[in-house]
């Protein structure tokens, strides 16, 4: 589900929009490509705030995210994004959630989403 070309974009620096919705309304949260922990078809994110997203995600565990890089290859010039569809969870213990606390000490949840579909958008 994640492949080579995503990964390479998530090696390079650059934002990545969380979007969710439930009957509050639609949220966006961003965070940095140097944050996503691709895990085999999952993608773990540190959290530290992101409130309102988890509000949603109780509600409606539907996840939308893009992610972009302008440093690698397109379909035909360099700079490519990815079009991300998923569910997703927070997680607050467990052997994922102590590596990533490792990882980013600043956390206290971490955001897990699992690809559905991944789509090269540029």
């Amino acid at each position: 589900m994640l492949n080579e070309k995503l990964l390479e974009v998530m090696t390079y620096e650059g934002v990545v929009s969380i979007v969710t919705w439930s009957s509050n309304g639609v949220h966006v949260a961003n965070t940095w490509n140097s944050y996503l922990v691709p895990v085999d078809d999952r993608i773990l994110i540190p959290a530290a705030g992101m409130i309102k997203t988890q509000k949603n995600i109780e509600e409606n565990n539907d996840v939308k995210v893009t992610l972009g890089a302008r440093e690698v290859m397109g379909y035909r010039s360099l700079g490519t994004g990815f079009s991300i569809e998923g569910t997703a969870k927070f997680l607050k213990s467990g052997s994922e959630f102590d590596q990533m606390k490792e990882k980013f000490p600043f956390l206290n949840r971490v955001l897990e989403i699992t690809v559905k579909s991944a789509k090269q958008t540029l």
